[in-house]
């Protein structure tokens, strides 16, 4: 029987503009098993769980929960517990890391204002200090809400950390199963699908030096679907490979087109048109239904630099 991560390969789809939209992650680390709403169905207080996701409802903040590689016996929840707050936002892009016995202090956060990009709130809360380590790679590996993402992304994450990849993390959910192994990098926030180790490796070293690698890229989590797909073409265009330097800073229409307004920090613009089509021939999108659907795709119809003028008018 196929895989939904086979189908998707075999038919080609495309994965640029289908990244999980979050311009602030919080990761906080949980050992053991997960079910298929981790953050209610693992050995954190479930109590805590619903909690937290009424926190951050509606804020810009995505939490997930993340457990080191290896196998996920139940030996217990360590006294102490590494948490992450990541903003994804260029022009203010940060990583911050913290210790904690009580996860329930989460709830003292302020998330509006972790969703604004003010990390304020969690040295307050958690005395986090910006992270000084290597970047976060962030695979998902919980098969409780797809197979593939079990039985393509724990071998991923098993075989980063066995040759010394530091910041590599099993996380709960990325969205897109049927792209596995699916990964998101930070600080900057950029997701990668179907991924190797040796492409992650190089998106790693790539962000130690500032740049972002496009092969692969599902896109920016800090923008909206259309956005994603505007922003990659840009940097496919123009050959833009430096981080932190491209924005979305402007997306007019609805689905299923949408002209997005791309600038550079060199003052630079560009005007993109966005087209929603779907993807044919129908086919389940997860391992977890037989449903038969055609995802949405974004297709990059045009890009055009815009003029002084035009940026006047």
């Amino acid at each position: 029987m196929s895989t939904c991560t086979t189908v998707s390969r075999t038919l080609d789809e495309p994965i640029s503009g289908t990244a999980a939209t979050a311009r602030t992650w919080l990761l906080l680390e949980q050992p053991g098993p997960w079910g298929a709403q981790a953050l209610t169905s693992s050995h954190l207080d479930p109590a805590l769980g619903r909690a937290l996701e009424a926190a951050a409802n509606g804020t810009g903040v995505r939490i997930a929960l993340i457990r080191r590689p290896g196998r996920h016996a139940d030996f217990g929840t360590p006294p102490l517990r590494r948490v992450y707050a990541a903003h994804t936002t260029p022009g203010n892009v940060w990583l911050h890391s913290a210790m904690t016995a009580a996860p329930e202090r989460l709830l003292d956060l302020d998330f509006a204002a972790l969703g604004r990009g003010d990390h304020q709130t969690f040295g307050t809360a958690l005395q986090g200090r910006p992270h000084t380590g290597d970047p976060l790679a962030l695979v998902c590996t919980n098969g409780k809400r797809d197979r593939c993402c079990a039985l393509l992304g724990r071998p991923l994450a098993a075989e980063l950390a066995a040759s010394g990849v530091e910041g590599v993390w099993e996380v709960t959910h990325l969205g897109g199963h049927r792209f596995s192994p699916t990964v998101l990098v930070l600080p900057y926030g950029y997701a990668y699908g179907r991924a190797e180790a040796h492409t992650v490796k190089e998106v790693l070293h790539g962000v130690q030096e500032g740049r972002i690698v496009v092969e692969g890229c599902r896109g920016s989590s800090a923008w909206e679907r259309p956005g994603q797909a505007a922003e990659l073409a840009v940097r496919t265009a123009v050959h833009e490979t430096a981080a932190d330097v491209l924005s979305v800073v402007r997306t007019d229409g609805a689905a299923p087109r949408w002209e997005v307004t791309v600038a550079h920090v060199d003052g630079r613009h560009w005007r993109v048109i966005v087209a929603q089509g779907a993807s044919l021939p129908p086919r389940p999108e997860s391992c977890g239904t037989s449903v038969l659907g055609a995802p949405a795709r974004m297709d990059v119809v045009a890009v055009r630099e815009l003029t002084a003028a035009a940026l006047a008018s």
